[in-house]
């Protein structure tokens, strides 16, 4: 018997990943994400893997798990993947406080991101 299996969230070409606990801004980590929307998956890894910016560290191991889910579980072709999506949102948010001079304090917020990577096998006949 067993757990019912759930329907896919994606279309039978595709892979999805979701990291939902990456720390830093959305803001900022959407930066990162414009960088790899549209392109080849090989070369976004590249794209990551050669930037200053701290979240591409983060990305890549989110695009990593598209493609690895992507080549496990769907068998789709490593080579002809896509990356169709790259969507950024807030997560939870980290309250502190920082004692300040004369009995004040700050309050600090430490935010969290969401980023969700579909990766789409992508046909050379569909160009034509």
């Amino acid at each position: 018997m067993g757990k019912a299996k759930s329907p896919r969230r994606v279309a039978e070409n595709e892979a999805l990943a979701v990291g939902t606990q990456i720390r830093g801004s959305a803001q900022k980590l959407n930066l990162v994400a414009q960088l790899i929307r549209g392109k080849k998956a090989e070369e976004a890894l590249n794209i990551l893997s050669f930037s200053k910016k701290a979240m591409a560290r983060d990305a890549s191991k989110v695009l990593a798990s598209a493609i690895a889910n992507a080549e496990n579980n769907h068998d789709l072709d490593v080579d002809a993947l896509i990356v169709a999506e790259a969507s950024v949102g807030k997560s939870i948010t980290m309250k502190r406080f920082h004692t300040r001079g004369r009995g004040k304090s700050t309050r600090i917020l430490k935010p969290f991101s969401k980023l969700r990577i579909v990766v789409r096998e992508h046909d050379e006949d569909e160009d034509a």
